[in-house]
């Protein structure tokens, strides 16, 4: 299993399109097959940041949604374009 956090920081006049991208991304990502997980957070007292939590069966599960159309549409051509800061942390599952 893959598994990883995506921090994203973003300006406070974006907030309203960020939200709506995430929406959109989020709902066509957990209809991917290797997609088990994909839930986009604000963080609590900060609303211009965002982290996604991921998971994927494998590697090529991840590679796959990262290829699709709606990534594309909606991270890279959306999110990607205003976010101010990326950070990614990849996860270990401890059992």
């Amino acid at each position: 299993m893959t598994s990883f956090l995506v921090r994203l920081k973003f300006a406070p006049e974006d907030r309203t399109d960020i939200a709506e991208s995430l929406r959109l991304l989020a709902a066509a990502s957990r209809l991917e097959k290797g997609c088990i997980t994909y839930v986009p957070h604000h963080v609590e007292g900060d609303p211009d940041t965002v982290l996604i939590y991921e998971q994927y069966t494998d590697a090529g599960a991840l590679e796959a949604h990262r290829q699709s159309a709606h990534f594309k549409k909606y991270a890279v051509g959306g999110l990607y374009q205003r976010m101010r800061e990326r950070i990614v942390e990849n996860l270990v599952t401890l059992a």
